[in-house]
């Protein structure tokens, strides 16, 4: 379970840094307009990715 965890965390790290690598006005841009948007706005974002990730996970296992 541990090396799972390790390598889910590095994916992570991988996914969450190539946007700025490789177009970061674009990124820059993304994360301005994102500051603009309501709290409402954002929680239902996260909770939109959390039911996406968690019934992803339920279905690989």
């Amino acid at each position: 379970m541990s090396d799972t965890l390790w390598a889910a965390l590095a994916l992570f790290l991988i996914l969450e840094g190539f946007l700025p690598f490789v177009a970061p006005g674009l990124w820059r841009r993304v994360f301005s307009e994102m500051l603009q948007m309501s709290d409402g706005q954002i929680r239902f974002f996260g909770l939109v990715c959390l039911v996406i990730g968690a019934t992803s996970w339920w279905l690989m296992d």
